[in-house]
């Protein structure tokens, strides 16, 4: 006899339930850049999986935290396909071997230009500000040998060899990633490069590319200023730059007169924090001050802003406690070595010069001369004094030139931003501009702390340097949608003047990805015979997160659900 189930009973067959945290928030906004659409167009591919729905999947996969990327087929296999991906996709699909042909077929059709086209659809898209893109490049060590890439014909694919480890592991092999980014560290242009790379060759080989880049983004030359860290500055990339801004090795004696000069003119221009570096709580906020002069490079003149920071740069303030504590140990050496009792006056007063004429810049030798007595040896006469003798005692103080030091305290706290930028007329910068603009920076340094974090990216187990390649451009991707979101949170608070949910309890003007993904959690979803239906909706902290980027509680339910982008209002 056979048993029928009740209802409720299929109905519970029939129900999956899903806890994804942020990765809808994800999803939709790699839909509103439309990546699979632009995968597929630009890569291709006879496979039945197609090429953009393994990209998707596994910036998903990155940006989920520990779920490491050779474990996609078990990340998707707990996770709404559909939902993520805009289809129905079998997990068994993500295998290894159609991962890895993926991998393949993205090299063949060039990563780096499916980045820069994807970076020129999110710069449309979400506003962002072009004028200021700013490059740098990291290195990323290996585990394996790749003896392949030491062969006379190496595999395609970058260079997997050693080079200048940034990680501080020169034992291992590497390879070398380049990002070009706007808006604070928004990537729109990014490759892997060898491992042997030089950061002055890769900024000459930038400069000859980033014209037809910037284009994409409706820029011509002279529209925007290139900003880069110190490896720019060499003969030929000054000559390839058009308008940039760059800080200038102390290697190069000019950095040096520039900051003396500023240091002895005293005459600063108060500039005072800058809004990125507003701390909270006992730390001190930097201070800044800045001084224009010109500097002469390779025959050429260049404007010259010498910064001053109170938070004086540590590596020049060790150096120069290093020289005073040099300075201190070597003229009390040599004053040891002078006998410090004379019977003669005359030669007292020689030993006396002597001693200081030992006197430095950092220190003054200060000698004094003091006439003593002595009871001549032997028995006295009767019924008169002792005969005596007079000597001179030297004695000798070590001095700290207090001004000298106080001139090496300042200049420790200087560092010289090399720009072309005009400090007049159309598109003039001022100091404070100069190095507001330079600081930008900092946002392409926090990328690369993104691309080497273990919770976002785990050791590389690829065998060949083309899907290496090619997974460098999933990373970049990763990172460029992780971004958007960021800058779309902190968008909302400048344009609504209100803070968001932060750390412990607190509200929060700048709010970060990480923080959000800390919150979007506990979010359940059953899903009925195709529908789906919120279990646990987002709390109130979660909607006030998903507002900011554009996004509500659809964003769980609605496979085709888009983010709406979040504009910068216009001032004036």
């Amino acid at each position: 006899m056979k048993i029928e189930s009740p209802p409720e009973l299929e109905v519970l067959r029939a129900t999956q339930t899903f806890t994804h945290g942020h990765l809808p928030a994800v999803a939709a906004y790699c839909r509103r850049l439309d990546l699979i659409g632009l995968v597929n167009e630009m890569v291709p591919s006879q496979m039945a999986l197609r090429p953009g729905i393994v990209v998707q999947a596994m910036v998903l996969d990155t940006l989920s935290g520990r779920s490491p990327l050779y474990r996609i087929k078990e990340f998707m296999a707990t996770r709404d396909g559909e939902l993520l991906l805009g289809e129905e996709v079998r997990a068994e699909a993500f295998s290894d071997i159609n991962v890895g042909r993926t991998l393949d077929s993205i090299f063949k059709a060039g990563p780096s230009k499916i980045v820069t086209e994807l970076g020129a659809r999110a710069t449309e898209l979400f506003a962002l500000d072009t004028s200021t893109p700013s490059y740098d490049t990291t290195s990323t060590s290996l585990w394996g040998d790749y003896r392949g890439c030491e062969s006379d014909a190496p595999p395609p694919g970058s260079l997997i060899t050693w080079g200048y480890s940034k990680d501080h592991r020169p034992d291992l092999k590497q390879f070398m990633t380049e990002l070009l980014c706007v808006d604070r560290g928004v990537p729109i242009f990014g490759k892997n490069l060898d491992g042997n790379s030089s950061d002055k060759k890769s900024n000459n080989e930038i400069l000859t590319r980033i014209g037809s880049i910037m284009a994409k983004h409706g820029l011509g030359p002279g529209a925007f200023i290139y900003v880069a860290d110190s490896a720019m500055v060499t003969e030929e990339n000054l000559e390839a730059a058009n308008l940039f801004i760059t800080r200038l090795p102390a290697t190069y004696g000019e950095c040096d007169r520039a900051i003396c000069e500023a240091v002895e003119a005293d005459a600063w221009e108060e500039i005072g924090p800058l809004s990125e570096t507003l701390t909270r709580g006992n730390r001190p906020c930097a201070e800044y001050k800045a001084f224009e002069t010109m500097v002469t490079l390779y025959g050429k003149e260049y404007r010259a802003v010498v910064v001053h920071s109170s938070t004086h740069d540590k590596r020049r303030q060790k150096k120069h406690d290093r020289l005073i504590e040099r300075s201190a140990k070597a003229i009390t050496a040599a004053a040891k070595k002078i006998p410090a009792s004379y019977a003669c006056e005359a030669d007292a007063k020689v030993a006396a010069k002597a001693l200081e004429k030992l006197s430095g810049k950092l220190h003054r030798v200060a000698a004094t001369l003091t006439p003593a007595t002595r009871r001549k040896p032997g028995r006295p006469p009767k019924n008169a004094p002792a005969p005596t003798t007079t000597h001179y005692e030297l004695a000798w103080e070590l001095i700290e030139n207090s001004e000298e030091i106080e001139r090496l305290n300042k200049m420790a706290g200087c560092f010289v931003l090399l720009t072309s930028a005009p400090s007049q007329g159309d598109g003039a910068l001022d100091s404070a501009a100069v190095l507001r603009t330079y600081k930008g920076q900092y946002g392409v340094e926090s990328d690369f702390a993104f691309l080497k974090d273990p919770l976002i990216v785990n050791d590389v187990f690829l065998k060949t340097p083309a899907r290496i390649d090619a997974l460098g451009m999933v990373l970049i991707i990763a990172l460029m949608v992780w971004r958007l979101m960021e800058r779309s949170m902190r968008t909302h608070v400048k344009n609504t003047g209100t803070c968001l949910p932060g750390w412990a309890n607190r509200t929060t003007d700048k709010p970060t990805a990480f923080m959000m993904s800390t919150m979007v959690v506990g979010i359940t979803v059953a899903r009925i015979k195709g529908k789906r239906h919120l279990l646990c909706p987002p709390k109130p902290r979660a909607m006030a997160m998903l507002a900011a980027m554009g996004l509500d509680a659809n964003a769980y339910l609605d496979p085709r659900f888009r983010c709406k982008p979040i504009i910068p209002l216009q001032s004036g």
